[in-house]
Order: structure tokens, then sequence, then C-alpha cells
């Protein structure tokens, strides 16, 4: 009987053995496993894979408003489109200047309705709140945004589940002018014009102290090195694509 009970408690301990090493070859061994699990999370579009010199600028608008019409001249002196994120509650405060700004063709997408923490709500709570500032923008604009920006770009998978749900683009960007923190001007367009890329999404705000000053010298640079500036609906890809892990919109089978 000790025999027995001997036997079956080696032959267990062998098959646990075998099991933790088929374990561990999954977790450690298995690039393809780990490469999934990777693939799996939901990014924005932070830029876009193009052949061509194209790139968006794009301006957050949530509370001020001093400079939106000093900006909407500068950008049209160079032809320059861009694309404004506007929060639901800044259209309420101004709905000139939203007017103004696509009377200008310029996009005016959505940035949330009262610049919430995104992640920290229900998918319901997003849906209202996106609803509820697409309304008032299409009200003022006639177009109804397709494109979202998180406030403060925090964004979870949940979050970017629920707005393509929606039918809409969740949109981060890859050059950050970190306007908002009142660089110089020389530092807010060393900083765009060292980064921009094919397919760039630029980051600036639309009441941020130095951004009228530095913006004329970021629009000749660019331009004068062959970038075509659009708003971003023109930089996305059309048809179907793929996103790759540093959330660039690529060609599928090009991720």
């Amino acid at each position: 009987m000790m025999a027995k009970l001997a036997k079956h408690k080696n032959i267990l301990c062998g098959f646990s053995f075998l099991l933790v090493v088929v374990l561990i070859f999954l977790v450690s061994g298995s690039p393809a496993i780990v490469s999934t699990s990777l693939a799996a999370k939901k990014l924005p579009v932070y830029c876009v894979q193009r052949d061509d010199k194209y790139a968006s600028l794009t301006f957050d608008a949530a509370w001020g408003n001093e400079d939106t019409q000093m900006l909407i001249d500068i950008l049209g002196s160079y032809g320059v489109k861009a694309t404004f994120f506007v929060v639901g509650s800044w259209v309420d405060k101004y709905p000139e200047s939203v007017k103004a700004l696509s009377d200008a063709g310029h996009e005016v997408m959505t940035h949330s309705d009262d610049h919430a923490h995104f992640s920290k709500l229900s998918a319901q709570e997003i849906r209202e709140n996106i609803t509820a500032s697409c309304d008032k923008i299409e009200a003022v604009t006639g177009v109804r945004p397709t494109l979202f920006r998180c406030p403060y770009g925090e964004y979870d998978d949940h979050v970017i589940e629920t707005l393509t749900e929606m039918n809409m683009k969740t949109i981060q960007w890859d050059v950050d002018s970190l306007d908002w923190k009142d660089l110089t001007a020389a530092e807010i367009t060393k900083r765009v014009t060292n980064g921009v890329k094919s397919g760039s999404i630029v980051l600036f705000h639309n009441a941020a102290k130095h951004t009228p000053e530095a913006l004329p010298q970021i629009i000749e640079q660019l331009q004068s090195n062959g970038c075509t500036l659009v708003p971003v609906s023109e930089l996305l890809l059309d048809g179907d694509y793929e996103m790759d892990h540093t959330g660039r919109m690529c060609r599928p089978g090009t991720a």
C-alpha cells in the first residue's frame, strides 16, 4: 500500500513539474502570446503613416478665448486649415467664436462637454457627455463632429471602445507644443519644428500665452520644408487601417 502511494505521489509531482514548465514557456517563451496581449490595448490615433509630407495643427479650447480670432487670422494668412477641439461649455460661452472658426474653414470637433476625466465615467455617461457636446457644436456650425480628443489626454480601453461604438475616432497627438506651460515663442517653435514628421498631429491651446507669437514661425518653417498642413480628418487614412503599438494609424499589413 505504501509503495502504491509513493508511486502515485511521484506521478503527481512529475505532472505538476511538467505543467509548471509549460506555463513558464507560455508566459516567457512565446512572443506571439505576449505581443497579442499588448496589441489588444485600445489606442487613440497619435499620428498617421503617410508617404507624403502632411501634418495637422490642432488646438484645444476649454477655458479662455483671448486669442481665438488672432489664431484664425494667422492661420488664414498662410492658407492653413486646422482642427479645433472645443468643450461644450466653451461653446455655451463663446458661440460667436465657434461660428467664426467654422466660417473660416476650420474643423470644430469635440473635446467633451465639461472637460471631465473620462476614464472615471461609465459608458453611458460618456455617450451622454459626447452627445451633449456634439449637439451644441452642430447647432452653431451645422456640422456634427466625428472626432474626439480626451480631456487631459486621459483614456483607457472602455473610453476608446465607447467612442468607436459611437462611430467617432479618438485623436491624441505625437508632438506637444507644451504652450500651456508658458514656454517662450522660440521654445515652442523649436519643439514643434523639431518634432513634426510626416503624419504628425501637433497639440496647441487656443488661449496659451505665446502660441500666437510662435505660430507664424512654425508654419513658415514647416511649409518651407515641404510640409502641407491639413485638418485631422484629411490626415486620417480612408478605408481599412491598423493601429500599431504606438498609436500610429497604418495601412493593413504595415503595422
